[in-house]
């Protein structure tokens, strides 16, 4: 029997557009053969609206926008099958990047409606959301970081010196300021001044309520995939050559101002404590899915964690999918891998007592 499949995407985010293209992709690979699709598609307003179900790629991603459909409530959207009025979908793949969405808030609906879905959980995908807490987490983990500290928009605003001068003693230039919440490189700032700083913190408040901001080092930059649930696997590690300072939004998505070296030039030895280290901070976070762990390695060899993304970029020219199948996994079958996970982990809950 085929798997009956909807496929999430859209969303309430700044990272709207690139779950659009993740779509058309993943939709691309998909085998008709072996999955049933539906596309439902969220709105930057956050509409839910159902497209009728799949026959054929799409060629244009403006045909998953569905602008003629008349809105659904989620509930409806994720159980009313037309196969089966009333029946729930095998799996639902949330493609979605960003807050709503890759943040644990629509995992946490799919959970009270007890319907399967690929990816991590509530709680790895609220923590690996918000930098500051996976920050924290893998501080307690003793997985090595650089200095970082974070900060408020409430906090900034009763006394902005005050955060800036906490910012120049505790971390210092040059420096990086991120939205906590929020992925695809929107919102940062590198700083090398007070100036610099000040334009910074507005910038990333224009995206969250809380940031974070890291010391900066010279480094390479090496990012390895991690696939599965209780016993997962890693990939080789690939390595971002950005052209300009550091590896914006621009850069991955508009200008392509970057270069992707897989397999990352790496020791035997380097290599393996970096796979070690993806998987330990897969298992801190209490990852399942799919997980891409990056990573800073600097001239000496010294390997600090930068930050887990639940929700990697997923077409087939992104880091994630490419990392894979320079290990051997290729697009369609990590697709049908990251399913299978689903559905494994849906099927482990279901052996869990409800009542005493």
């Amino acid at each position: 029997m085929k798997i009956k499949l909807c496929l999430l995407f859209g969303g309430k985010s700044a990272e709207h557009e690139v779950s659009l293209q993740t779509a058309k992709a993943v939709i691309k690979a998909l085998d008709l053969t072996k999955f049933d699709i539906d596309p439902v598609f969220i709105t930057k307003d956050g509409e839910w609206r159902k497209g009728a179900s799949l026959s054929a790629p799409v060629e244009d991603v403006k045909e998953l926008q569905f602008g003629q459909q008349s809105e659904v409530s989620p509930a409806e959207a994720m159980t009313n099958v037309p196969a089966a009025p009333g029946a729930t979908y095998d799996i639902v793949f949330p493609l979605l990047h960003g807050p709503n969405g890759e943040d644990g808030t629509v995992q946490g609906l799919l959970e009270v409606l007890n319907v399967p879905y690929v990816g991590n959980g509530v709680l790895a995908s609220s923590a690996g959301m918000d930098k500051v807490i996976m920050k924290n987490l893998f501080r307690d983990a003793g997985l090595p970081q650089v200095n970082y500290t974070s900060f408020i928009r409430s906090a900034w605003e009763q006394d902005r010196e005050v955060s800036y001068l906490k910012t120049e003693e505790e971390i210092g230039y040059p420096c990086f300021i991120k939205p906590a919440n929020l992925g695809s490189s929107v919102g940062i700032s590198k700083c090398t001044n007070r100036a610099e700083l000040e334009a910074g913190f507005e910038e990333a408040f224009q995206f969250d309520r809380k940031i974070v901001i890291e010391q900066g080092v010279k480094a390479r930059e090496i990012e390895l995939g991690v696939i599965g649930n209780d016993f997962p696997e890693v990939s080789v590690p690939g390595e971002i050559v950005a052209k300009k300072d550091f590896y914006d939004y621009k850069s991955k998505y508009v200008d392509g101002d970057s270069v992707m070296v897989i397999p990352a030039e790496l020791s035997e030895g380097l290599t393996e404590e970096l796979q070690r280290m993806a998987k330990k901070a897969f298992q801190t976070v209490d990852c399942s899915g799919l997980v891409r762990a990056d990573f800073f390695v600097t001239e000496d060899n010294q390997i600090f964690i930068n930050e887990i993304n639940t929700m990697p970029g997923f077409t087939p020219y992104s880091m994630f999918p490419l990392l894979w199948e320079n290990t051997g996994v290729a697009y369609a079958e990590l697709i049908e891998k990251l399913v299978q996970f689903g559905i494994g982990r849906y099927q482990e809950k279901q052996k869990l007592k409800t009542s005493i």
